[in-house]
């Protein structure tokens, strides 16, 4: 089944018909609301904030969990460059922290990286790869760190028994064309923190002094910004999220016959997974560079170090500390001398390299991804 069909299409109609575009109407539960208490469900959290993208998702979040100028974020340098930027919208600093095979920020890189102004980390599951949380969580613990989960490449995928997004202080979801599920922009913020979710919430709407009831807190009001979602995303999203958990086991019955076929082949190694038994998705590292690069000719399969956008080596604003102001720059208010054009991720660079992601797509059928991915491992 396509990502937009048919309920799709409709309750976005009746929104149109409606003529009620915005959430904030009288009379009843607006289409975001509706949608954000089945996220907040489904997810397994008490709170759920829809807005108008993944980036203000993780800004959203910072600003609820009180990051602000100064504060040094980890972020992994194999990340969307939204991750990195996310701290530097609250006059935060980024410091990138190495990944490790499984794709996502490595927890001893973490600990190696940490400074007395060390306030958050922002693990990132990419490609439906799941973060060591584990060992995240008890880091974050002792250090008394907040973890935002940059889960906005893993809608609806779990980790040892949780969905990622409800495991850290808060986590942070897209729905733009790419994601599991999708309305071409929005995001999500999800906390079980009800102070957080108040402030997040204040952040993405310059106008809640005006919404009665909107938040159970004695927060003060502060300013913020417009970063709500519209009516006719939340329509469109709404029924793919009740679909997601077939979507996730079409996923998972489909990562199991990649591995089953590419397991026939010696010079292919399946990346190492955080959570093996709920995996969703697959990527294969090989010792030599050059066979990541004849495999990441293949359909359906891309090799990661040319992904430009996800490397921190290609995040060319961010590297030279650019802003649309220089009185702005959150790195005049850093404690300590950072320059990111210095970072020294040589062990990502090495693993993306060597690695390709395989495309894990829920409405493949299986006898064509046999093809595909026999196809493939020919090219070797």
């Amino acid at each position: 089944m396509p990502a937009i069909g048919a309920r799709e299409v409709a309750g976005a109609v009746r929104v149109l018909a409606g003529g009620n575009l915005s959430r904030f109407q009288s009379g009843r539960a607006s289409r975001t609301q509706v949608f954000e208490q089945r996220l907040q469900s489904t997810i397994g959290v008490r709170h759920a904030l829809a807005v108008n993208s993944g980036t203000s998702a993780l800004v959203c979040a910072l600003v609820g969990a009180g990051i602000g100028p100064g504060d040094e974020v980890l972020v992994p340098a194999y990340t969307w460059v939204a991750t990195a930027a996310a701290p530097l919208a609250v006059g935060a600093v980024p410091v990138l922290v190495d990944i490790d095979e499984s794709l996502t920020i490595d927890p001893l890189d973490v600990e190696r990286k940490l400074t007395p102004y060390t306030r958050a980390i922002i693990p990132v599951h990419m490609r439906n790869l799941v973060a060591d949380m584990d060992a995240l969580m008890q880091i974050a613990t002792e250090r008394g760190l907040v973890v935002v989960e940059d889960a906005c490449q893993a809608v609806g995928v779990s980790y040892r028994g949780r969905r990622v997004g409800s495991i850290g202080n808060a986590g942070a979801f897209s729905f733009n064309q790419q994601k599991n599920i999708k309305c071409g922009e929005g995001g999500a913020v999800l906390t079980n923190d009800s102070r957080l979710f108040a402030r997040a919430g204040m952040y993405h709407d310059v106008g809640t002094y005006s919404r009665e009831g909107r938040f159970d807190t004695d927060e003060p009001l502060f300013v913020g910004l417009n970063l709500r979602m519209p009516e006719i995303s939340a329509a469109v999203l709404d029924p793919q999220l009740r679909r997601i958990d077939k979507q996730i086991a079409q996923r998972q019955a489909r990562r199991r016959v990649i591995v089953e076929e590419l397991s026939l082949h010696p010079r292919v190694r399946i990346s190492p997974h955080n959570d093996p038994a709920s995996a969703v998705g697959v990527s294969v590292i090989f010792d030599d560079p050059a066979d990541a690069q004849r495999f990441g000719r293949s359909r359906g399969v891309n090799r990661l170090i040319e992904t430009g956008r996800h490397v921190y080596t290609n995040w060319q604003s961010i590297l030279e500390k650019r802003s649309f102001d220089p009185r702005l720059d959150p790195y005049q208010w850093a404690h300590r001398p950072i320059d990111p054009a210095d970072a020294d991720c040589a062990t990502t660079l090495d693993i993306l390299e060597r690695t390709c992601g395989v495309s894990v797509a829920p409405d493949v059928p299986i006898p064509v991804l046999r093809q595909i991915i026999r196809r493939a491992v020919k090219g070797l």
